[in-house]
């Protein structure tokens, strides 16, 4: 370990950040690891505010727990560490008007590829309802590529009357859209003529390119 490395060591700053971010990509929250480490909550939390830095024994078990050397949690990274790729957020809604950057209603983090993150500007949705089932069911997490238009067949996020985001397939006519839902039981395909588009306004604001499913 360089010198510098050795100065990390009892950085609660660094040890909260690096925490964090770990539990984040593992998509747990301090509960959880409170829980399942029989840790107290406000000692988590202690940590994570960097108030306090935990003993070495507990640095080295929640290494293990989240599967990843001590030093990965001690130690300042030369760059942000994952190892899958770029973390994006998970939103709950998207809100007219408001960029997506901007938007606070952040759940969490997903991760996409490098490649993947080089071809465009991404954010991750958490699916609200069963209109999209069996293909794409609720609580999945969608990765979603902005852009203000989709080719007709493909799935998109849209926008209707400034609420919150639909996830559904396009079906782009000479007079307007349709949006098509795979569950007709829970939503019946809906049209919306080109006036209806300027006037509510309906929005495409991106192209589900992914999903993820946790089991």
């Amino acid at each position: 370990m360089d010198a510098r490395k050795t100065s990390d060591l009892g950085n609660k700053e660094i040890l909260a950040r690096n925490l964090q971010n770990y539990l984040d990509l593992a998509h747990k929250t301090r509960n959880d690891l409170a829980k399942d480490l029989g840790f107290k909550y406000t000692t988590v939390s202690n940590w994570l505010q960097a108030d306090r830095y935990p003993r070495i024994d507990k640095i080295e078990m929640m290494a293990r727990y989240l599967g990843i050397d001590k030093s990965d949690l001690i130690e300042r990274p030369s760059k942000p560490k994952s190892a899958a790729g770029i973390r994006i957020p998970i939103l709950g809604s998207v809100v007219a008007g408001v960029p997506i950057e901007a938007i606070e209603d952040v759940l969490g983090y997903e991760e996409i590829s490098e490649k993947l993150a080089h071809d465009g500007k991404f954010f991750a949705l958490k699916v609200k309802g069963a209109s999209m089932y069996p293909k794409i069911c609720e609580d999945d997490i969608v990765i979603v590529r902005e852009q203000p238009d989709v080719e007709s067949g493909q799935i998109a996020v849209v926008l209707i009357n400034g609420n919150e985001a639909t996830v559904k397939a396009v079906r782009k006519q000479i007079d307007g859209i349709t949006l098509i839902g795979y569950n007709v039981d829970v939503y019946q395909p809906h049209f919306y003529s080109n006036q209806e588009i300027e006037s509510l306004p309906v929005k495409v604001v991106g192209r589900v390119v992914e999903l993820h499913r946790s089991f």
